[in-house]
C-alpha cells in the first residue's frame, strides 16, 4: 500500500496536483481490507475497505471512497466502476507495483535503486514473469490517463524508489 501511495502521489502531481492528498490516501488505504477478505476470491474487496474506513469514522473526501471502491471494478462483478482520473490511476497503478517489486527481486542486489525502466518494460513483455500482473490494466495508462506506457512505468518506478526504505527494497 505504501508503494501504491507513492505512485498515486506522483500521478496526482502530473494529473491533478490539487488532489495530491486524495490520490495518496486512496493509494494508501485501498487494500485496508486485505486481511479480512477471502484471498481466493476477493469477494467484496474494496467495498469492505470502505466499510472499515467509515466504521472508524475516517475523515476522507467521498472521492477517496469512490476510488477505493472502483480499484478492482472488473473483478467478481464489482459494480463500482472508475469514473475519473483518480479512480483510473488507482486501478491502473495497483498492478504496476507488483511488476516493479518482482523486477527488483530478480536483480542481484534485490534493490529498487538497481532497477531501470528498460528492465521493467522487458519484464512487462514477458507474460510468464510475475504472471499475476494484469498487464492489460497497466496498459490502460495511455487511454485512461493520457500517459505513455514508458512514462507511466518511469513515474511508478521513481515514486517507489522514493519509498524504497519503507518497502525494504
Amino acid at each position: 500500500m505504501v508503494a501504491t501511495e507513492a505512485i498515486m502521489r506522483a500521478l496526482a502531481c502530473k494529473l491533478e496536483r490539487e488532489k495530491e492528498e486524495e490520490y495518496a490516501m486512496a493509494g494508501l488505504l485501498h487494500d485496508i481490507d486485505y486481511e479480512v477478505i477471502d484471498q481466493e476470491i476477493y469477494k467484496g474487496h474494496g467495498k469492505k475497505s470502505v466499510e472499515i474506513l467509515k466504521k472508524e469514522k475516517a475523515d476522507l473526501p467521498e472521492s477517496v471512497f469512490q476510488a477505493v471502491l472502483a480499484h478492482n471494478y472488473d473483478k467478481l462483478g464489482n459494480e463500482y466502476k472508475p469514473k475519473n482520473k483518480m479512480d483510473w490511476a488507482l486501478f491502473i497503478c495497483d498492478s504496476l507495483t507488483g511488476l516493479i517489486v518482482a523486477t527488483a527481486l530478480v536483480r542481484p542486489g534485490k534493490k529498487l535503486v538497481d532497477v531501470k525502466v528498460k528492465s521493467v518494460m522487458k519484464k512487462f513483455k514477458q507474460p510468464s514473469f510475475a504472471a499475476g500482473t494484469r498487464r492489460e490494466d497497466i496498459a490502460l495508462c495511455e487511454e485512461k490517463l493520457g500517459i505513455p506506457l514508458n512514462e507511466f512505468v518511469e513515474i511508478g518506478l521513481e515514486a517507489m524508489k522514493g519509498v524504497a526504505g519503507e518497502l525494504g527494497l
